[in-house]
């Protein structure tokens, strides 16, 4: 009896760390493993700016695992203790304001358009906050974008 009472409040610990780490109405659909699949220019870079390939390279086809109590992965996408929280963004505050560099001459200068450009459609954009180094910006329930040095990487939910 004294086991079986113990193996109870284990999982009721248990499922308490999950529903702390998700408590401010995250939804935890964002959990489990996402693949990186592919690399692009932001759009606010010049194009005669050369980025690095190599972190790119290293990147691409690594995954990373969204854990209720850690984000595992290659760095920089690794967190030992992230506070996961969902928020919805305009176009003008994704990717810490990074639009706001395009040039006013530039044809994409609206931060609608350029979202566009990128897959989000619609005036709010679902974005994950970790509360480690970098945030993820969802176009649907299985695509996500992060930015990283100057280059828009996307997730695939596996």
């Amino acid at each position: 009896m004294r086991a079986f009472c113990l193996a109870v409040m284990f999982a009721a610990l248990c499922l308490r760390v999950v529903n702390y780490a998700t408590a401010d109405g995250a939804d935890p659909s964002y959990l489990g493993a996402w693949k990186l699949t592919a690399a692009a220019a932001a759009p606010w870079v010049p194009a005669q700016r050369q980025l690095d390939a190599a972190e790119r390279a290293r990147l691409i086809g690594q995954t990373i695992v969204f854990k209720a109590t850690a984000i595992a992965g290659p760095s920089p996408f690794a967190c030992r203790a992230p506070h996961y929280k969902f928020r919805d963004f305009t176009a003008a505050m994704i990717f810490q304001r990074a639009f706001e560099k395009t040039q006013p001459s530039d044809n994409l200068a609206d931060p609608e358009r350029i979202a566009a450009t990128l897959g989000f459609a619609g005036p709010g954009i679902k974005t994950l906050e970790t509360g480690c180094d970098l945030d993820f910006r969802f176009v649907d329930a299985s695509t996500a974008q992060v930015g990283l040095n100057d280059v828009v990487y996307t997730l695939r939910k596996q």
